[in-house]
């Protein structure tokens, strides 16, 4: 496990409460002004606003590391994954596309 991963991890795990009535889930974001990948934890209890915890910045900034990173959160976790700002843009390895619409504030 890279120090990226476990970073993301310890922090995803401290943050997840699991609490009753609350949504939660990863939010991944493109940022191709910073060279970054960014990690959020957004998380909403039942009839309250959207809280979003930040996880972490990549600067590795190369789609292959990232699926990397993502495959290893996937066996970590089974929280739901959302993709932002990577409109158009393919995963390397079978050419599926990231994010397949583009969000209302992107």
């Amino acid at each position: 496990m890279n120090n990226d991963l476990k970073l993301i991890t310890e922090r995803l795990d401290a943050g997840f409460k699991r609490l009753p009535q609350t949504r939660y889930q990863v939010q991944i974001t493109d940022d191709p002004y910073d060279k970054t990948y960014n990690f959020f934890l957004n998380y909403q209890h039942r009839g309250r606003r959207l809280k979003s915890q930040p996880l972490h910045a990549v600067s590795q900034y190369r789609l292959t590391y990232l699926e990397q990173l993502i495959k290893g959160l996937r066996e970590h976790t089974q929280l739901s994954f959302e993709f932002v700002g990577f409109t158009g843009q393919r995963w390397p390895s079978n050419q599926r596309l990231i994010q397949g619409r583009r969000y209302k504030d992107e």
